[in-house]
């Protein structure tokens, strides 16, 4: 094994450590959103309280992926993963405290900083990527983002059911204590691994270069924003809320679904180039954001729909939205890094996840408030809309008729 890694290429190399990064990282944030919402129930907390908890989580989503990009382009992007990798350690060492600290200001603070951690170590993840790839070989950037995307969304879901099954062996504090240890030595192996000053900028990094001067980033990023927000909308809490409601399942059951669902959704998030023609040579460009969106948008009206008929067909239409969802996701991950500068790439990424962040925080709010005054059907007619904004604003993206090798 130590052989084979040894004979790849330095580019591969980073790509397999930064990947190994990210995977350990997105275990430990899917089992760590398990366990809080499972255990604090079982503290007697109820409902809103635990949604409250996760209310910094998002808000620094926004604020992480702002001003992430500027710290990734003046520090280096293997520092941002470092720093972030090491402050979910503390995240979790926070919540490991016994019952009595863990009153509600003092795990809002934990959950913030392990928001702060996710969209550190996801910035730095995407951006990098960019480096380690020709700006000729657009077919293997789009495979790379595709796989890493798609994996992130999987084990986020494996993680789901890994938090249940800790909690459930070892119990919530020895869970956090275990993942707190094996992320600490992912920290310290990437510190060995992950190559120095990667994506810093040699010159001084200007704060108004937060915002992106790139037309096309400005453009993509609205576009995801509305994306997101068309999933959060109804998927956040109105689904839960209702599978609860209606078919009367248990937590568990809920969070089996939503776990096999991401699962599924990071699943074709890897395999979207090959949903998108990568088998005949063809590339992503605005026109494929926008015939994708078109599909996308009948989804929530076939949910719609399915409310009527038995509950399989309903789970079915779910399955439909997620697979076409995750093909949007992917080709939008795609064109951003594509669309990014290369010399300080976290710059351009970090702004459009900002507002990546920002439309899953709007979608949660907006999801909470719809469900409760207008039910599903409502929330699901909003995700139409919020699709055919995304799409719209997308016809304004670059086009090309770009073919590359079957690489």
């Amino acid at each position: 094994m130590r052989t084979v890694f040894a004979n790849l290429s330095a580019e591969l190399k980073q790509y397999l450590v930064i990947t190994a990064n990210y995977w350990a990282f997105t275990l430990t944030d899917g089992a760590l959103r398990m366990l809080v919402v499972l255990y604090f129930h079982q503290l007697g907390y109820s409902a809103l309280e635990v949604a409250f908890l996760f209310l910094f989580y998002e808000f620094f989503g926004v604020v992480t992926n702002l001003l992430g990009g500027w710290l990734g382009a003046l520090l280096g992007l293997n520092r941002t993963m470092n720093i972030g990798l090491l402050m979910q350690v503390i995240a979790l060492l926070m919540l490991a405290v016994p019952n009595d600290f863990l009153i509600i200001p003092w795990v809002m603070f934990a959950q913030a900083l392990s928001g702060i951690a996710k969209d550190l170590n996801k910035m730095s993840a995407k951006s990098a990527i960019k480096l380690f790839v020709s700006d000729e070989r657009p077919g293997t950037l789009y495979k790379w983002v595709a796989i890493l995307t798609g994996s992130k969304n999987t084990l986020k879901g494996v993680g789901f059911f890994l938090g249940g099954a800790l909690l459930t062996l070892i119990g919530f504090r020895n869970s956090l204590l275990l993942m707190a240890a094996m992320l600490f030595i992912v920290w310290c192996i990437s510190l060995l691994l992950l190559k120095k000053d990667l994506g810093r900028i040699k010159r001084k990094v200007k704060f108004k270069e937060l915002f992106s001067k790139s037309a096309s980033v400005n453009i993509l990023s609205v576009a995801r924003l509305f994306l997101f927000a068309s999933r959060d909308v109804w998927f956040v809490v109105a689904l839960p809320v209702y599978l609860s409601d209606t078919f009367g399942w248990n937590g568990w059951t809920v969070g089996g679904l939503l776990a096999l669902w991401i699962i599924f959704y990071g699943g074709i998030q890897s395999l979207a180039p090959y949903f998108t023609g990568k088998q005949a040579g063809r590339i992503p460009d605005g026109k494929s954001a926008v015939l994708w969106a078109a599909g996308l948008a009948a989804a929530p009206l076939l949910v719609v729909l399915s409310l009527h008929f038995e509950s399989h067909l309903f789970i079915a239409g779910l399955f439909l939205f997620g697979g076409l969802f995750a093909i949007n996701s992917s080709l939008h991950s795609y064109l951003i890094v594509s669309y990014a500068q290369r010399e300080g790439v976290s710059l351009d990424i970090g702004f459009y996840y900002m507002a990546n962040a920002l439309g899953r925080l709007i979608g949660t709010l907006l999801s909470g408030w719809i469900f409760i005054n207008l039910g599903l059907t409502a929330c699901l007619l909003v995700s139409t809309l919020f699709i055919a904004i995304a799409g719209g604003i997308s016809l304004f993206l670059p086009r090309h008729a770009l073919r590359t090798r079957r690489d």
